[in-house]
């Protein structure tokens, strides 16, 4: 089965640019020879190379798509763009398989040893011995975000790979300012209360070893979210609970979080887990019961897993291992 995404619309190829750290993009057309002759190398790379929420390849019918190739200065075909955190790093005009080959094959090894520790340069977390980031593990496709606010980003936000916003533009900015009005929303913050529930499957078995969340809200101003403070974690449900059924269920694991085991740096928290309840892993139910202050919304920028991976899933209905009755 092909992994190449075909551009359907602009807002899923812009949605494709915030979730994947690399995507290689070829703007083609049907009536175009040399788009038909480069086809089979440029599926071979996207056959190879794909990694979830990494490295992505996409194809966009320039007929079909007319604004996406407008927004971009498409003007010959095929033309081949290659972008990196949403920013364009390399275009490529003409068929040209040596090029497109070199090109994509040195990106793909950059995003290897991006971060060697599995988090970027923005973190001040080490990974603990044995253990490597898995959050490419996550199947996006199948993420479930309950009481979200719509104005913010969703659930495939808190799995990207680019740095925080926050870390840039400032913690201490107040909600409301005049700049944020322009200031990308790369987080999430929940809607109605302070309440959040994540439901996120896997791609592979993990075992899971420790969670790393980070919570960059403003210091001051109107209405500042929260950072999480009672977790509660649910391995291997088939889907997202109610907030409801939460409650009368026992958690796989409860956690406390207190202003000390955040870093003032980074904005992140460690949460590990009890290793031996989490062995053989294909979904993880997280949710954030309260936050940590008087405040009314919770906020969440990011989301790391930690562990081992294992055998790859076959990814269709999601089945419930364990007893959990």
């Amino acid at each position: 089965m092909s992994k190449t995404v075909h551009i359907g619309s602009p807002s899923q190829f812009t949605s494709l640019l915030q979730s994947s750290k690399i995507v290689v993009t070829d703007f083609y057309a049907d009536w175009c020879g040399p788009c038909k002759q480069i086809a089979p190398i440029y599926e071979q790379l996207s056959a190879q190379l794909s990694r979830p929420s990494k490295i992505t390849f996409a194809k966009v019918d320039t007929d079909k798509q007319k604004e996406v190739a407008r927004t971009y200065g498409v003007t010959a075909l095929p033309t081949f763009i290659i972008f990196k955190n949403s920013e364009i790093v390399e275009s490529i005009k003409g068929a040209d398989p040596r090029k497109l080959q070199a090109v994509v094959k040195k990106l793909s090894a950059e995003a290897d040893s991006d971060g060697a520790n599995g988090f970027g340069d923005w973190t001040a977390v080490n990974l603990p011995k044995g253990y490597s980031d898995v959050t490419d593990q996550v199947d996006v496709r199948g993420l479930d975000l309950l009481n979200s606010a719509s104005e913010y980003g969703d659930a495939r936000t808190l799995f990207l790979g680019t740095r925080p916003s926050a870390l840039d533009t400032g913690k201490g900015k107040s909600k409301g300012s005049a700049s944020d009005e322009t200031e990308k929303k790369d987080w999430v913050e929940s809607d109605t209360d302070e309440q959040l529930m994540l439901y996120v499957p896997f791609m592979s078995t993990l075992k899971v070893h420790t969670l790393h969340i980070t919570s960059l809200p403003p210091k001051e101003g109107e209405n500042v979210p929260m950072r999480p403070k009672t977790i509660q974690i649910y391995s291997n449900r088939a889907h997202v609970l109610g907030f409801d059924e939460a409650e009368d269920l026992p958690a796989t694991q409860a956690t406390t979080l207190t202003p000390r085991d955040w870093d003032e740096k980074t904005g992140t928290a460690k949460v590990e887990l009890r290793f031996v309840k989490f062995q053989n892993v294909t979904s993880l139910v997280i949710f954030v019961v309260d936050g940590e202050g008087d405040g009314e919304k919770v906020r969440v920028d990011r989301l790391r897993i930690v562990g081992e991976s294992g055998e790859k899933r076959e990814l269709g209905k999601l089945e419930k291992i364990g007893d959990h009755d």
